[in-house]
C-alpha cells in the first residue's frame, strides 16, 4: 500500500509539473505575442509622423526647430506625469534602492538625446526635401542596421528567419518604393537623403542600446527620462539659435491640431509600445518588425498628401506583411524550451 501511495505521489508531481510547464509556456508565447502587437502599433503610429509634418510645412513657414519645440511642448506633460508616477509609485513602495541607479541615468539620457533629438533632427530635416514616402523606405533601412550593429557591439547572432524576414521587407520596400523615384521632388534630393540616412544610424543604435538598457531600468522610467532629456536639448537648441516664443504662437489653430496629434499619437504613445516590444522580443525583432511602417506612410500619404499609389505599392504591401508574420511566428516559437 505504501509503495502504491509513493507511485500516486510521483504521479501526481509528474502532471503537475508538467500542467506548470504548458502555463509557464503558454505565458511565454502571450508575452512574446503582445511584444510583437505592440511593435506593430508602434510602427504604424510613428509611420503618421512624416505625414503630420508634411501637413504642417505645407500650411505654414514652420523651421525645423519649431517643429520639435511644439511636438515636444506638446508631449511634454505627459512625459512628466509618467515620472512623477513612477516617483510616487517608488515612495509607496519604501524601498531602500535609489530611484534609478546612478548607473543607469547617463546612459538613458545619452540614448534620449541620440534617438529623439539627433536622430529628430535629420528626420525633420530630410523632409524639409523629400517626401513622406521617400523618407521612409530610407529610414527603414535602420532595421538591417540594428542587426548589424548587434553582431558588431554584443557578438548577437543573426539568425537564418531574421535574413529571410529582412530579405522579404526590404524586397516589398523596395518594389513599393520603385515608382518613388520617378516623381518630382521638392528641394535637394541627395540633401535629404543623407539626412535621412544620419537618422537612420542614428535611431538603429539607439533601439539596439535600449534594447539592453530598458529591462534593467523599466518601460515608463525609461522613455520618460529619455524624452525629457531630448525635449531639454531640443528647448536649449531653439533658444539658444536666436528662437523666440512669439513665433511658436503665431501659427494658425490647425497648424497646432497637427502638432497636438503628432506629439500624443506618433511620439508619446508609439514611445511607450516600442520601449515595452524592447522588453519582449528584443531590439534585432523589433527593427524588423517596423519595417511594416514604410508601407502605412504609403496609404497615409496617398490618402492625406496625394502621393502615388498603384500595383507596385500594392505588392510591396504583401511582401513587407509577409516578412512581418514570419519574424512574428519565428519570435513566439523562441520562447520554446529546446
Amino acid at each position: 500500500m505504501i509503495q502504491s501511495f509513493f507511485i500516486w505521489q510521483r504521479c501526481w508531481l509528474y502532471i503537475r509539473s508538467t500542467l506548470q510547464a504548458a502555463h509557464q509556456q503558454q505565458q511565454k508565447d502571450r508575452v512574446a505575442l503582445y511584444g510583437v502587437l505592440m511593435v506593430l502599433l508602434s510602427a504604424v503610429l510613428f509611420s503618421g509622423k512624416a505625414v503630420l509634418a508634411k501637413l504642417v510645412y505645407r500650411q505654414s513657414s514652420m523651421s525645423v526647430s519649431e517643429l520639435l519645440v511644439l511636438r515636444m511642448l506638446f508631449s511634454l506633460p505627459f512625459y512628466v506625469a509618467m515620472l512623477l508616477l513612477q516617483w510616487q509609485q517608488h515612495k509607496r513602495n519604501a524601498t531602500h534602492q535609489s530611484f534609478m541607479q546612478q548607473s543607469h541615468v547617463l546612459p538613458t539620457i545619452l540614448l534620449g538625446l541620440l534617438g529623439y533629438y539627433i536622430s529628430s533632427f535629420f528626420d525633420f530635416w530630410g523632409l524639409k526635401h523629400i517626401s513622406a514616402g521617400l523618407e521612409r523606405v530610407i529610414l527603414f533601412s535602420y532595421p538591417t542596421m540594428v542587426v548589424l550593429f548587434g553582431a558588431w557591439f554584443f557578438k548577437e547572432k543573426i539568425q537564418r528567419h531574421q535574413v529571410l524576414a529582412l530579405l522579404l521587407s526590404y524586397a516589398g520596400i523596395g518594389v513599393a518604393f520603385a515608382a518613388d523615384f520617378d516623381q518630382p521632388q521638392t528641394g535637394n534630393v541627395w540633401i535629404g537623403a543623407a539626412f535621412i540616412v544620419g537618422c537612420a544610424i542614428t535611431f538603429s543604435l539607439y533601439v539596439l542600446f535600449s534594447g539592453k538598457l530598458v529591462p534593467q531600468v523599466g518601460v515608463s522610467k525609461f522613455t520618460a527620462v529619455a524624452m525629457l532629456s531630448a525635449t531639454t536639448a531640443i528647448f536649449l537648441h531653439y533658444f539658444v539659435m536666436g528662437g523666440a516664443v512669439q513665433q511658436l504662437l503665431s501659427f494658425s489653430p490647425q497648424v497646432y491640431g497637427y502638432m497636438l496629434l503628432m506629439a500624443v499619437f506618433t511620439t508619446v504613445v508609439p514611445s511607450l509600445l516600442v520601449s515595452a516590444g524592447l522588453k519582449r522580443v528584443g531590439s534585432s525583432n523589433v527593427a524588423i518588425i517596423s519595417s511594416v511602417g514604410p508601407i502605412v506612410t504609403i496609404f497615409q500619404a496617398w490618402y492625406f498628401l496625394g502621393e502615388p499609389f498603384g500595383w507596385q505599392q500594392a505588392i510591396g504591401t504583401v511582401l513587407v506583411v509577409a516578412g512581418v508574420l514570419w519574424v512574428s511566428k519565428k519570435t513566439t516559437q523562441q520562447t520554446k524550451p529546446a
